[in-house]
């Protein structure tokens, strides 16, 4: 027997997870309260006598660590073009495991610089121009925020011909170079970026954050939560060398603040009358939505949803609807109390509709235009119609009793024809709760890893 335990610090809850590594057998899974106001160690040593109870005591030949704790990895970006360099630069920070908590295309202003103080990012994602095109913006960008003389890092990742620059521009401040993550028109280049994101997370944000005293408890710190999420599907859709994977997926993540979804598949026009529109979308595509969530963002369902469908899928009438989601949106520790209360049918409701309204915008569109040669269709985005498995996670969804029939609403609607999602997949639960705990496993034991998930993912 070889025990490997892995951690997530969550926003919310740590999450523990046992298993042999060995036999490829999950032995425990166990959670507490994330004490990271107070002492991150407090959090873990609960979670891990609860999960003793169910293990016994276990000598383990290693630990890992992903978080989210703290607010997660949050960065800023900026671009020259929304849909293009800007769309480039917030591609590589949602792939990296962030949460982007601003962004701005064109040249920064003086309010932009306000909205950059007030809220602090961890990183900023200095993006911009294609290389051999446009300097000035990211220049002027450069200065403006050498000028706020920030205490957070800052990722140079823009034209090439500036770079150097702009490095100069920043040499008081704690800025790193990167390739440009747009080279060419149409092009990503993201991969340095990234990898740029983990180191700077690994060192300066761990020990920010206070997670640094659970560190000196690991092995090692490896990733924020997300990227480990992500990592996890990409092995259980492509496999590795001696077991083949599950294909092509998407997956749901509900929780209280945020909708993540995710998906692994190639996404590109299917038939040859379609024309791309757009940036190509990367094949492991991290999107997140931070007005959809079952608790501090339920009032972004509400606006997103409408009352009127919420009252239809919940039973109850608008006006009810409404109030009740004013009251969550104030005490977001509510729960219902039985399974047929009005506050677990409307759960059931905004549950179903933060997963229509999340994979919706993740997923691709195909609309008709017409030219001077007749009727095209035009793709923009990713079209996941393909997909043959949806897979569900988080507290929301896989605590209902209900998670098979919500996870359905990420689906095509024949009531949407235009939105490219899912035609024809299968539902798989993500029931022990262990996404970020595989992705981290994988890292080091990717066999075991993608066993334990084909056995507990279904």
């Amino acid at each position: 027997m070889k025990p490997v335990l892995l951690t997530d610090f969550g926003s919310t809850y740590t999450k523990l997870t046992a298993v042999d590594v060995d036999t490829a057998e999950l032995l425990g899974t166990a959670a507490a309260y994330t004490t990271v106001q107070t002492d991150i160690n407090e959090g873990f040593a609960k979670a891990l006598c609860a999960l003793e109870e169910k293990t016994g005591k276990l000598d383990y030949a290693e630990s890992y660590a992903c978080s989210s704790a703290a607010g997660g990895l949050r960065m800023m970006a900026s671009g020259l073009v929304p849909e293009l360099t800007l769309e480039a630069a917030r591609m590589a920070s949602l792939g990296a495991g962030a949460k982007l908590i601003g962004q701005f295309s064109f040249e920064l202003t003086e309010d932009d610089l306000d909205a950059i103080r007030a809220q602090k990012p961890d990183i900023f994602l200095l993006a911009g121009g294609t290389d051999g095109g446009n300097t000035s913006c990211i220049l002027h960008n450069a200065r403006m925020l050498a000028s706020l003389k920030p205490d957070f890092p800052i990722i140079v990742a823009g034209n090439r011909t500036a770079a150097r620059e702009c490095m100069r521009i920043l040499s008081d401040c704690h800025a790193r170079l990167c390739e440009n993550v747009m080279p060419r028109f149409g092009v990503l280049k993201t991969e340095q970026t990234q990898a740029a994101i983990r180191d700077i997370f690994l060192g300066r944000i761990i020990q920010a954050k206070g997670l640094d005293k659970a560190a000196r408890m690991m092995n090692d710190i490896l990733m924020p939560t997300p990227a480990a999420v992500l990592s996890a599907l990409e092995l259980l859709s492509g496999g590795c060398e001696s077991e083949s994977g599950i294909g092509e997926l998407c997956c749901v993540d509900v929780g209280g603040a945020t909708t993540d979804v995710y998906s692994i598949c190639e996404g590109m026009p299917k038939q040859m009358n379609l024309v791309y529109k757009g940036l190509p979308e990367p094949y492991a595509k991290r999107t997140v939505e931070g007005d959809i969530g079952m608790r501090y963002s339920v009032l972004g369902i509400l606006e997103a949803a409408g009352a009127r469908k919420l009252a239809q899928l919940s039973g109850l009438t608008p006006q009810r609807v409404e109030e009740l989601c004013r009251m969550l949106s104030q005490h977001t520790d509510l729960v219902p109390q039985s399974a047929d209360d009005e506050l677990a049918a409307l759960d059931f409701a905004l549950a179903a509709m933060a997963v229509q309204t999340a994979t919706r915008r993740h997923a691709g569109t195909i609309e008709e235009t017409y030219t001077m040669l007749g009727p095209t269709f035009v793709q923009s985005g990713k079209d996941l119609s393909a997909v043959r498995r949806i897979v569900a996670t988080g507290g929301s969804l896989i605590h209902s009793a209900h998670v098979r029939q919500i996870a359905a609403f990420a689906a095509y609607d024949p009531a949407d024809p235009g939105s490219l999602r899912p035609k024809d997949a299968e539902v798989l639960v993500d029931e022990s709760y262990i996404l970020a705990a595989m992705g981290l496993l994988s890292t080091h034991y990717p066999e075991a890893a993608l066993q334990i998930m084909k056995r507990k993912i279904r």
